[in-house]
């Protein structure tokens, strides 16, 4: 078996892949995890088949088995199989620990429980996360909209201010009376 004392939760939840929307273990990391072989799980799953509907178990197709392989370098080793691997969710995972029926399966699939669980929190947080970045990138958009009109608005004060104005100033000094009325 795998090592997993370390980090147990942290360990499976790297295993939990995403197919068909759904967060699913491949039978040959649960296995793996449960200590036995991939071969007696499937096994244990055929003879008890009423204990698994759709949504516990399904069976990739060869499109997904390759996407497997290809982004998940661990189960390399189905490029080999012949067999189409079963996906488990998290309640598939549970009974199939049920019919495997012994100490190493009932023990990690405690672990199992949590390192969904634990992924359905991260989700969670990151929704959440997501939303209020959204809220302050709008609320930005919003200021930056209100200071593009504030420094658009001192701009244009700027620029009147360094246009000479046409107007005729009286000039300093002492004018005759007769040459205002000439400028006039």
């Amino acid at each position: 078996m795998t090592d997993i004392t370390l980090h147990p939760i942290e360990f499976i939840a790297s295993k939990i892949i995403v197919i068909r929307g759904q967060k699913v273990m491949i039978a040959n990391d649960l296995a793996e995890l449960y200590g036995v072989t991939t071969k007696r799980l499937n096994e244990q799953v055929k003879r008890n088949i009423e204990r698994f509907p759709e949504d516990f178990v399904f069976q990739l197709s060869e499109k997904e088995k390759q996407e497997v392989v290809a982004n998940c370098d661990h189960l390399n080793n189905l490029k080999f199989s012949k067999a189409l691997p079963y996906a488990f969710t998290e309640h598939g995972a549970i009974q199939a620990a049920n019919v495997l029926n012994s100490s190493q399966a009932a023990e990690v699939s405690v672990y199992v429980v949590r390192a969904f669980i634990r992924l359905r929190e991260l989700l969670s947080t990151n929704k959440e996360l997501l939303h209020k970045f959204k809220e302050l990138e709008l609320r930005i958009e919003r200021k930056l909209e209100d200071h593009d009109q504030t420094i658009t608005g001192i701009l244009r004060t700027i620029h009147q201010l360094m246009i000479p104005e046409d107007s005729k100033k009286r000039p300093i000094g002492f004018v005759h009376p007769e040459e205002e009325l000439e400028d006039d």
